[in-house]
């Protein structure tokens, strides 16, 4: 009777060591689990040019899409790209369908209490665009000029926050007003963000925009779960290879029409 207790007092211990390994495991191994799997899956926008969207082919396309095969090349394992909307890409990683999200992912108080973020990857601003030949580096610089803007745009509330007095603002209903005005020349500057500035450059108009200076900046980041810091220190590893190779300047290049930030 004796040993039998013994033997079901070592099975449990047993039993609780394999539990505990298996929580250890899930807790901080995912980048041994994409190791062992050779796929590492990856939630991308699939609405949101050119960060994110469909290609004529029905694949996806764009930024985050490049950027996440350079990291799965890096890591030497498949890419799995899983299509999100901004609502369900946090949810997606906390439930562990993906590995990683890289989807035009701005870093907040509120989301870094849900999930970690490596370095930045991609360049998301606001700010004031024009002409080479028009010369503004500051808010002070447009005293005496004409700045069109889509009207409600957080562009629109941050410019209102910083123009001298005497700047004309002409407001539009929306973005592709504004580019209009902008292209006819019925304003000399625009405040709108980088990525519609890529669209109008994509034109290849004979007005091209130019960032004169920033008037919100946030940064795009990896998504990744809480207390993974293997992977997210090998992500980050990867990420400033690519920054210092200019691999990741080729795709701000390809996808923004203009290169990365220089304190990016």
């Amino acid at each position: 009777m004796k040993m039998r207790k013994v033997f079901a007092a070592l099975g449990m211990v047993a039993a609780l060591g394999v539990t505990a390994t298996t929580a250890q495991a899930q807790q901080g191994g995912a980048l041994e689990r994409i190791q062992q799997s050779g796929v590492l899956r990856v939630a991308v926008p699939q609405d949101f040019p050119p960060f994110g969207s469909v290609g004529p082919d029905m694949k996806p396309v764009g930024y985050d899409i490049d950027t996440a095969q350079l990291i799965a090349t890096e890591m030497g394992v498949k890419l799995e790209l899983v299509p999100v909307t901004s609502t369900n890409r946090i949810p997606y990683l906390t439930t562990n369908r993906v590995d990683l999200v890289i989807s035009s992912m701005g870093k907040n108080e509120e989301r870094e209490k849900v999930i970690d973020f490596t370095d930045a990857y991609a360049p998301f601003f606001n700010g004031v665009f024009g002409p080479q030949d028009v010369q503004v580096a500051k808010a002070e610089d447009l005293s005496g000029k004409v700045v069109g803007v889509t009207r409600g745009s957080v562009e629109d509330i941050e410019l209102s926050k910083i123009i001298p007095a005497n700047v004309t603002v002409q407001r539009y209903e929306d973005n592709n007003g504004t580019i209009s005005a902008f292209l006819s020349g019925q304003v000399e500057l625009i405040a709108t963000g980088n990525v519609v500035a890529a669209s109008i450059l994509e034109r290849n108009p004979p007005r091209k925009p130019e960032v004169k200076f920033l008037i919100k900046n946030s940064p795009c980041y990896v998504g990744l779960n809480k207390n993974e810091t293997a992977l997210r220190e090998k992500v980050n590893e990867i990420l400033a290879k690519a920054k210092s190779d200019g691999s990741l300047e080729q795709i701000a290049q390809k996808w923004l029409q203009s290169g990365l930030p220089a304190d990016l």
